[in-house]
């Protein structure tokens, strides 16, 4: 028989030594797969043993083919009452294209009327379509003119072992852990008596380590293959073949001494993890435990081994600097407590890998689906004395000749602000914001903390240096501030799609109050891009305070209505702020309960600013407050909002519900905004973008603009 295994791409060698070890000939690598020649006994061996194949098909038929008319023409010559029962199932893969058949559905459906067809004209019943679990799985791939028609009999993928039902976020598929592995020198026990996950996940690394080192079949645990129900099956060889891998399992598990080890600080995917290993039935060799990665130890049972592992590497799991620390991390775990060790890295952006200062003997490239990725392997050396040096300099925080250029510019801003903050009372306010160009960060203080906001650098800066300098601005603040390190909060501001600066990024919920002008307002440094309160409207707020007082005040897109609560303070008649979020206006109730504002007077309204506007001409105010976000496509809006498209309509809504005399304070942080003149030309419109800035904000004067609109007398 001749066989096609296909793998994902970056696997055919290793795949290619797996076959020849499981007797297969006439071996020969193509692209994401091996072609070899071999009797069935070989196909079942392959379905039974391989832990780097994806499917093994049996190829029936070649021909060239443009049209369906000759696709079907091919199929037909296949004699399927061979192969199917006339009252069997069946399903289609069909992978590629020509200019006549451009469908792979369309595809799949041409070969499916042709066995049908053919069943039907010769026992007068008819196959019928089971995508779930066929009696018979058909492959068929179209490429240049050429099309090859063969029997999956693997059925669902090979990777599918059967014993992980759920996976972590960004899960690593069977087989690639088990190429990993290889790769990495395991099983080896004379070199590995031990192995440790320090970011594990669902255990996937683990669970692969610990069948390919008790020589446990990887098909052992599946149900049902490609061939169960394929006519030309012998099951008595399978049998046999089963009952020969159950017994070198059962002799494995027996003589097995393993010490795997999986750590993860995500106590939900490590009870996955354990459910997984008991699936597989190695549990009693895994040993796992919540644990963060800067707290990594060697155990005190092992001394030497392999750490193998698969960090976040894109953003679906975090912010490239948020990751560069994290394999900064890793590294100096491993310098600091895996002397003598290999450790085997696998990641989508080696670019991370940079930032761990260890040096790969051996990189090997490999593909997790469609990302192009690398495995690389290191030798962990006991640290030398100079490095051990600099390792005690690095705790005992000493600044290098950048980080001091950025602390001693970050003394002179406080410096200069110091008697403004005294004067004005004022606790939270922003010290920093990207003086030096090679530190584009921003620092914002909060009593007792700072907040450093990154801006995300352009792609041309090497993400590697912008991480350095990140840290040693981390470390800086502070020093200077005479912070712990942990009160000292990063974020990375970018370009924000939709509600994104708003969304939850963490689950700490650490909340405390900070004081403003005699208002008191709830601040949370971790769990969003944004604290609760824009230090920059600062000003404006002070003016709401001051214009307030007897007045009726509308805030639209209130956020957690801290400009309210100056409003409230300073004497307003009544309030009505309306946001879209139902979390910020939680905020936003326990903003003014902070100040004692109650809740017939100050009411929130959970509504679509925009729609609000459009249904409520009927309530008039004295002081309206607006602070739209730039662009916003929420799930609750009925449209997309453009600050600069829809900010005519904005304040001729809003001006429609200003009394006479009154006044609306417009605001936006979009950089490039021009207010239309001309179609407001019916109002009186003021900038007053100067005399909102106090002087933490006067060196970025387009961090926002802000105009006073009346009607005219």
């Amino acid at each position: 028989m001749k066989l096609f295994i296909t793998c994902p791409k970056g696997l055919e060698l290793l795949l290619e030594q797996e076959l020849a070890d499981l007797g297969a000939q006439e071996i020969r690598q193509k692209v994401a797969g091996v072609s070899c020649e071999g009797e069935l006994e070989l196909a079942y061996r392959i379905c039974l043993w391989s832990r780097l194949a994806n499917r093994v098909l049996l190829p029936l038929l070649e021909a060239e083919v443009e049209t369906a008319d000759q696709l079907y023409a091919m199929v037909s010559e296949v004699d399927w009452l061979e192969h199917l029962r006339p009252s069997g199932t069946l399903t289609v893969d069909f992978n590629g294209q020509s200019k006549a058949i451009n469908n792979t559905h369309f595809g799949a459906l041409k070969v499916k009327d042709a066995i049908v067809d053919q069943v039907r004209n010769a026992t007068g019943q008819r196959p019928s379509v089971d995508r779930a679990a066929p009696d018979l799985r058909i492959n068929v791939y179209l490429h240049r003119g050429q099309a090859s028609l063969a029997l999956d009999l693997s059925g669902e993928s090979l990777h599918r072992r059967g014993y992980r039902l759920k996976a972590g976020a960004a899960p690593m598929k069977e087989n690639l852990a088990a190429a990993v592995l290889m790769r990495a020198g395991w099983p080896d026990s004379e070199r590995f008596p031990c192995l440790v996950d320090p970011m594990c996940g669902s255990g996937t690394l683990l669970v692969e380590a610990a069948l390919m080192a008790t020589d446990s079949a990887p098909g052992l645990m599946r149900q049902r293959f490609g061939f169960s129900r394929w006519l030309k099956h012998e099951q008595a060889l399978w049998n046999q073949l089963v009952d020969e891998a159950r017994q070198r399992r059962a002799d494995g598990l027996e003589r097995a001494e393993l010490q795997l080890f999986g750590y993860d600080a995500d106590a939900d995917v490590l009870r996955r993890a354990g459910e997984n290993a008991r699936r597989a039935g190695v549990e009693r060799f895994i040993q796992l435990k919540q644990q963060p990665l800067d707290e990594l130890t060697l155990e005190a049972s092992v001394s030497a081994g392999l750490l193998v592992t698969n960090p976040p590497y894109g953003e679906r799991l975090g912010e490239t600097s948020q990751l560069m620390h994290l394999y900064r991390t890793l590294g100096a775990r491993l310098k600091a407590e895996f002397g003598g060790w290999q450790a085997a890295v696998f990641t989508a952006n080696p670019d991370l890998c940079k930032v761990m200062k260890l040096r790969a003997e051996k990189q090997y490239r490999m593909f997790n689906g469609a990302l192009d990725s690398k495995l690389l392997l290191f030798t962990v050396h006991a640290r030398s004395a100079e490095e051990l040096a600099e390792a005690e300099a690095a705790s005992q925080g000493a600044l290098s000749e950048q980080g001091q250029m950025f602390a001693n510019r970050l003394k002179k801003n406080l410096k200069q602000l110091s008697r403004w903050v005294r004067k004005e009372s004022i606790s939270c306010y922003r010290a920093y914001d990207a003086d030096m160009p090679e530190f584009a960060v921003a620092v914002d203080i909060y009593p007792g903390h700072a907040v450093v906001q990154e801006y995300a650098p352009p792609a041309k800066v090497d993400p590697v240096k912008a991480f350095q300098r990140l840290q040693e601005v981390l470390q800086a603040t502070a020093q200077v501030l005479e912070l712990p390190q942990e009160h000292v909060i990063l974020k990375q501001r970018k370009r924000q799609q939709g509600q994104q600066q708003y969304e939850r990024r963490d689950e700490t919920g650490n909340f405390f109050e900070v004081e403003e002008q005699g208002v008191q307002l709830r601040v949370n440094l971790h769990d969003y891009l944004d604290t609760g309160l824009f230090l920059d409207h600062r000003p404006a707020r002070r003016m709401v305070q001051k214009l307030a007082t007897g007045k009726d005040m509308l805030n639209l897109f209130c956020y957690t209505a801290s400009a309210t609560a100056h409003a409230g303070v300073g004497g307003a008649r009544s309030t009505l702020s309306v946001d879209m979020s139902a979390t910020y206006l939680d905020w936003a109730r326990q903003n003014l309960e902070l100040n004692g504002l109650s809740r017939q007077q100050h009411q929130l309204v959970q509504a679509d600013c925009m729609k609000w506007l459009a249904e409520h001409a009927d309530r008039q105010f004295d002081l309206i407050f607006m602070d739209p976000p730039t662009f916003s496509n929420s799930k609750r809006m009925q449209d997309v909002m453009d600050v600069q498209r829809d900010h005519v309509w904005l304040i001729r809504q809003a001006m429609k519900r200003l009394r006479p005399g009154g006044v609306l304070l417009f605001s936006n942080n979009y950089r490039r905004f021009k207010l239309d003149q001309e179609q407001l030309a019916d109002f009186v419109v003021r900038d007053i973008t100067a005399s909102t800035l106090d002087p933490d904000f006067k060196r970025n004067s387009k961090i926002h603009c802000c105009f006073e609109v009346r009607h005219p007398i």
